[in-house]
């Protein structure tokens, strides 16, 4: 029998496309077979802020429910999948934030031996995808992961264009997530997912 693969998808979204992206990605974890912990960061921006842009308060309103991650969530899991939009080129402060509570679990090695990849989105295509997932990645290293970016291991990531992890062009809010990124997504989550079992059939990975 297949080993239980456990996947937290752990996030950061403002104006609610990392927000989709990371609900597509916990569906396709889950139809690979994995158990999956969705789960948002915590906001740290100020309440006037999020109210000043429609599409921030909409996506603020609509994930007020979704449990916020701790770090007993890394723990639990096998492989972690983050998100985070561009921001200058690196991760946004919240999901930093959030890796920067990590230390004591890092210091006992318990983030180590675990599968981790990334995804993101950007309001244009140069707009820093790539480096945000390579910053992202730098902390994989840290943490003594074992990373699984999707690579060219599909035809279709031949027509998203990137190996290292789903990827979304966002424009001003009015390019929704589509075909080509839930394509993408669903390559992703299930390499993940067939990478973790792989290593936790082999007695590596493991949760809590």
């Amino acid at each position: 029998m297949p080993a239980t693969v456990n996947v937290a998808v752990v996030y950061y979204s403002s104006t609610g496309t990392i927000a989709r992206i990371a609900d597509a990605m916990a569906t396709a974890a889950t139809e690979a077979g994995a158990h999956v912990r969705l789960r948002k960061v915590r906001e740290l921006a100020p309440q006037a802020a999020i109210d000043s842009n429609p599409a921030w308060a909409a996506n603020a309103d609509a994930t007020k429910d979704l449990p916020e991650a701790e770090p007993d969530d890394m723990v639990w899991a096998d492989a972690v999948i983050f998100g985070s939009p561009t921001r200058y080129g690196n991760v946004s402060a919240q999901l930093k934030q959030f890796i920067d509570t990590l230390g004591g679990l890092w210091a006992e090695g318990r983030l180590a031996d675990k599968v981790y990849s990334g995804f993101t989105a950007s309001s244009t295509a140069h707009g820093g995808q790539e480096s945000t997932l390579l910053a992202l990645y730098n902390t994989v290293h840290h943490f003594g992961g074992i990373l699984v970016a999707p690579g060219y291991t599909d035809p279709s990531k031949f027509v998203d264009g990137n190996p290292y992890g789903t990827s979304h062009v966002s424009g001003q809010g009015d390019l929704p997530v589509g075909d080509q990124t839930l394509q993408a997504t669903k390559v992703q989550a299930e390499r993940v997912v067939r990478v973790a079992r792989a290593l936790k059939e082999g007695g590596l990975t493991g949760g809590a």
